[in-house]
């Protein structure tokens, strides 16, 4: 076949437009952000709603209440919107990060599970909730930090792994060294565990199924900024992971600096998944869900899938979230099992489907 057959091929398997005017592009790009948004925003604001106890979204709204004697605000404001916009962040950073992994190895198994950045990003917030003794009242911003810490030390030894002399890196080298780290630091996850006290290992246990319990806003805001700069780059990359996802070569014939591109791709899906693992723990299966039901609806553009996984991994944990608080209300399961329960099985078809 000739080579500019092939790319074609390659181009229409993945579902990238190859022929399309700017104007329609920027068109569809508004309409997908907006989209996203909108679907974002509608399940921050009837999510709050729902829960054990039912109550008065007017008299949670009214200020000539005092706060003190405001049940319904303060269950609101304080038990349920933070809960709410942790699951918006956490699932928005695990999908974005979970489709430019998948560009970049040009595999649609790869996530941040399955290369052992969850995995290393849990170990440092353990570390850090574990060790911290007297820093505990700074934890609030020492644990997305070491998250961060632990998620980029682990995708660093699985990319020095497969790193080539004169190339990015090995694909297949690179999910099994991912894999391979990921088993090692859930053994030293355990670890941790077994040499902390019993209070510790039920908080963490708990942490480690995937816990959105937020204790207020700050966690929210000590890992905004890591979760910002990651959205921004991802947004700005999608162009490139378009070219990436139809091989290195041909994206390096088109002007891609394929290592620098690389680099700062799993950089930036490091920062934001150790941003979501810092707040609410090794949550599974979004980076591999989403995704891949984006790309059902609207294609594999990433100019389109970034933002529209952006919103839709937000509203699909915090859809996510409610389940696991209301369906055995007034028990909480964590939500990493109800993402397991949905993930699954998904993961197992799109394995069949992929052989």
């Amino acid at each position: 076949m000739p080579a500019d057959a092939g790319a074609a091929s390659r181009k229409r398997e993945i579902g990238v437009t190859p022929v399309q005017g700017p104007l329609g592009i920027r068109s569809r790009m508004a309409a997908t952000s907006a989209g996203a948004i909108a679907l974002a925003a509608a399940a921050v604001l009837v999510a709050p709603l729902f829960g054990s106890t039912h109550i008065s979204i007017t008299r949670a709204f009214d200020w000539s209440v005092p706060w003190a004697a405001n049940v319904d605000a303060q269950i609101f404001f304080v038990a349920r919107l933070p809960r709410v916009l942790a699951a918006a962040l956490v699932g928005s950073a695990l999908a974005a990060s979970g489709v430019v992994l998948q560009a970049l190895l040009r595999n649609p198994l790869a996530t941040p599970f399955t290369l052992g950045v969850s995995a290393g990003a849990a170990l440092g917030a353990m570390l850090a909730l574990v060790l911290g003794g007297a820093m505990a009242s700074l934890s609030w911003a020492s644990v997305p930090a070491a998250s961060f810490v632990g998620a980029l030390a682990a995708v660093g030894v699985v990319y020095l792994l497969a790193a080539g002399r004169h190339r990015g890196f090995s694909t297949g080298v690179l999910l099994l060294a991912g894999v391979t780290l990921n088993s090692f630091l859930s053994a030293l996850i355990l670890l941790v565990q077994y040499f902390a006290d019993m209070t510790q290992t039920m908080q963490t246990l708990r942490w480690l199924l995937g816990d959105l319990d937020v204790a207020g806003y700050r966690p929210l805001v000590a890992a905004l900024p890591m979760l910002v700069i990651a959205y921004v780059v991802f947004l700005a990359l999608a162009p490139s992971l378009n070219l990436l996802s139809l091989g290195g070569d041909l994206a390096a014939a088109r002007g891609v600096n394929v290592v620098r591109v690389e680099r700062v791709a799993f950089l930036t899906a490091s920062l934001a998944t150790g941003a979501a693992v810092s707040i609410a723990g090794p949550i599974g299966f979004i980076g591999i869900v989403v995704p891949h039901l984006v790309r059902m609806v609207i294609g594999s553009d990433h100019r389109l899938v970034v933002p529209a996984s952006l919103g839709f991994g937000a509203a699909f944990l915090i859809g996510c979230d409610l389940i696991s608080r209301t369906v055995l209300a007034p028990i909480e399961l964590p939500v990493g099992i109800v993402t397991a329960l949905i993930g699954g099985p998904f993961f197992l078809w799109l394995l069949v489907r992929q052989s």
